[in-house]
């Protein structure tokens, strides 16, 4: 993606809202308050959506009237939570525009379905966003299917609003990178902070292959892909002028270099990469890991799909 490729994209019409996925659990409240506060600083409407999971769910004779009476209990629940959330939405910012829907599907596939025109879908890395969803499958299942960008916020246990401190953009060199450097490039302008731009040259982690120094790239192919990496961003840095950016090239291990960028960053991003072949899996691996490990917010950016 091109920056005038970013300008045209259908996630960035003044349209596009801010989605986050709520349940009523400690997780999903951090969650709703990282995503008012979010979509109030950028002017976007702020979608409060509950899947209760019950798309599929069918009775037969002698079940039918329990099952009716467990969706309706459901809904009842449902409702609550998302006018509670609504709620607390508009207490955090008063000038938010706020809408809130209750969905009969699961919680990921109502994510998944709403990131098609979202600006960015927001969840807690706890919580489940839905009544009868497991949290594994709807987190995990959400950042690596949608569309556009999903925000992870981590826990009480993490630092979910921390205002100093650099973006951080994990960078691997291939075009599934281009969308999380112009997400980074955004989100460093709009806060006003620095860019520190990670490339790391190996998804292995070499400190687990004592002896096999034949795999581990020597010191020429850093500097290679250090050139690279400034190559990348330098139509980016042209776009983001006021931007100061500093480049990282490690040998290997992104998860851990990236997580311990978090210890300190405001926000992590990083680009997915589709779940095909084993380099897919490997750099699916990275964003898996740090939805579920990293100190701070984790922004996973798809890819166009064509």
């Amino acid at each position: 993606m091109t920056s005038q490729d970013h300008d045209k994209d259908p996630h960035h019409v003044a349209s596009a809202a801010v989605v986050v996925g709520v349940d009523g659990s400690r997780g999903s409240d951090i969650a709703l308050h990282w995503a008012a506060d979010y979509a109030a600083h950028r002017g976007r409407e702020l979608q409060i959506v509950h899947g209760m999971g019950l798309v599929g769910t069918s009775g037969v004779a002698g079940y039918a009237m329990t099952l009716e009476a467990i969706a309706e209990a459901a809904r009842a629940e449902g409702r609550e939570v998302v006018e509670r959330a609504e709620e607390v939405a508009r207490l955090a910012a008063p000038e938010l525009r706020v809408s809130g829907k209750v969905g009969a599907d699961n919680p990921a596939n109502l994510l998944i379905d709403r990131s098609a025109t979202a600006f960015a879908v927001v969840l807690g890395s706890t919580g489940s966003a839905g009544t009868l969803a497991h949290l594994g499958s709807t987190l995990l299942a959400v950042t690596a299917h949608a569309y556009g960008a999903v925000i992870v916020v981590p826990d009480e246990h993490a630092v979910a609003d921390r205002t100093g401190g650099p973006v951080v953009v994990g960078i691997d060199g291939s075009p599934i990178s281009e969308p999380a450097i112009a997400a980074a490039f955004a989100e460093a302008a709009e806060r006003r902070t620095d860019l520190v731009a990670v490339h790391v040259c190996s998804d292995w982690d070499f400190g687990r292959f004592a002896g096999t120094s034949t795999l581990i790239p020597d010191a020429d192919a850093e500097v290679a892909e250090s050139a690279i990496l400034a190559e990348r961003l330098a139509g980016w840095q042209e776009k983001y002028p006021d931007v100061p950016v500093t480049r990282q090239t490690y040998l290997s291990a992104p998860a851990a270099k990236l997580q311990e960028y978090s210890k300190t960053a405001q926000l992590i991003v990083v680009g997915s990469h589709g779940r095909g072949g084993v380099r897919g899996l490997l750099l699916g691996s990275t964003s898996n890991y740090l939805v579920q490990h990293a100190y701070c917010p984790v922004m996973v950016v798809h890819q166009e799909r064509k």
